[in-house]
């Protein structure tokens, strides 16, 4: 999901993110140190342009022949930014401390597309605080080029770290702060906004965000120009445990171009949720509600609504879906690639005949821990889905060898089979890395290897 082409870094440059008791460093004229020891906290705090020339007693001068190989400062400006954006970040930020002109090139907006924060004891507001406020410079109270911002794991975010973001960030295209439970719907309101190109939120693990909404000064000011509409199109909410069907009918409303939603362990979602889910957002490709157990088969029927636009299904533990929700996406969503259908129990031999006759272009298929599922089913499979590259039999007690060999002589692309607590013979194995060279087999067979 990453943008290779952005720059990531993981701390300030040359704003650094330092660790308890780190041991400050002083030039020769005694400018201002880079770390601080405040109890218990890490923070982050800006250098101020180095001098010209490195004056530390600890910093040898170069051999006159050493002089002589040193072209490096010959280059133009440009020339040496784009060496930089090659560089990791601990190095980017030593560079930005060799001499004046290193250090405006390291602080270039072209460098700061992306900001990455991690680590469960950095004080993340006063971190973004600090460069934000250092990427404000060149353009007064806004950061024109940072577009992705991701504090993923950075216990300590709060909402003020939050309205930071909202407030300099226009022009915010991503951001990601999985596993910051301190955060709270307020806070996430401000950003979607104020930051009206978010296309990709990722709140997983954040257990107070009920909801994705715009504020209500917002929705007064920007609906004639949008109609009350964020652009968000990637939605992650997984073990957001308090979102409820009233809250996803809110986010389907204000949310309709999405295209990616992941509800895994929203334990509280209903099919009333699933409803409304499909009356607003008709674009979904992807959808997970994995172990959200009140989900059934008039669930399945509500998703069927999004046809042939539906790529990727899990319904991962859902023990209430059967077969007849299994025959509602099957119908109606042949273009179906993905489905986890783990642990859902009520599913038998007759809906993975429906499925595989009907999803044709299945790739991927998890149909463990479903014990109704037997060789038969496996046949049907291997007779109509001759693309399946990936398929999870785990914990399926009626399987057997038999069936896997039907499987390994049709579908030759098969890259992982996974049959761990399967009752299969080596001889089963065997046959399947003949038939399928490039297969990873996943077992609990000692004797195979």
């Amino acid at each position: 999901d990453s943008d290779l082409s952005m720059r990531t870094l993981s701390t300030p440059s040359p704003a650094l993110i330092f660790p308890q008791n780190s041991h400050s460093f002083q030039n020769g004229r005694g400018s201002s140190t880079s770390s601080s020891s405040i109890t218990g906290e890490t923070v982050a705090m800006v250098h101020s342009p180095p001098p010209t020339r490195l004056t530390h007693p600890l910093i040898r001068l170069a051999s006159k022949h050493q002089k002589e190989q040193a072209n490096v400062d010959r280059l133009p400006d440009h020339a040496m930014i784009h060496v930089f954006s090659f560089l990791p970040t601990n190095q980017l930020c030593r560079c930005a401390r060799v001499c004046r002109r290193w250090y405006n090139l390291a602080w270039d907006p072209r460098l700061w597309r992306t900001i990455r924060l991690t680590g469960e004891t950095i004080n993340v507001d006063r971190a973004l605080k600090v460069l934000t406020r250092r990427l404000c410079q060149d353009t007064p109270n806004v950061c024109l080029m940072l577009e992705t911002v991701v504090v993923s794991g950075c216990r300590r975010l709060t909402d003020r770290g939050l309205y930071t973001i909202a407030q300099c960030c226009p022009e915010l295209r991503r951001l990601e702060v999985s596993g910051c439970y301190n955060i709270s719907n307020e806070a996430v309101f401000d950003v979607v906004s104020l930051c009206p190109n978010l296309e990709h939120l990722d709140v997983s693990g954040c257990s107070k965000v009920t909801c994705i909404s715009l504020t209500r000064e917002a929705s007064i000011k920007l609906s004639p120009l949008h109609g009350k509409q964020i652009s968000i199109r990637y939605l992650d909410m997984t073990d957001c445990f308090v979102l409820e069907d009233e809250g996803l009918h809110t986010i389907a409303a204000h949310c309709t171009q999405l295209t990616h939603l992941y509800l895994r362990r929203c334990v509280r979602i209903t099919d009333e949720g699933l409803r409304y889910l499909m009356i607003y957002c008709t674009s979904v490709k992807e959808l997970s509600v994995s172990d959200c157990r009140f989900v059934s088969d008039f669930g399945m029927r509500e998703i069927a609504k999004l046809e042939s636009r539906l790529r990727y299904l899990s319904i991962a533990h859902c023990g209430r879906i059967t077969d007849v929700g299994i025959r509602y996406i099957a119908k109606y969503c042949s273009k179906l690639r993905y489905l986890n259908a783990r642990g859902c129990e009520g599913i038998t031999d007759h809906g993975v005949e429906y499925l595989a006759k009907n999803c044709t272009k299945l790739k991927s298929l998890d149909i463990g821990k479903c014990p109704l599922v037997s060789d038969t089913g496996l046949e049907f499979l291997a007779l109509n889905c001759f693309n399946l590259k990936r398929l999870s039999l785990k914990s399926c007690e009626s399987i057997t060898g038999q069936g896997l060999q039907i499987v390994a002589a049709n579908c030759f692309d098969l890259q992982m089979l996974n049959v761990q607590d399967c009752d299969v013979s080596v001889d089963a194995l065997r046959f399947v890395k003949r038939h399928c060279k490039r297969c990873i087999i996943e077992h609990t067979n000692p004797a195979f290897f």
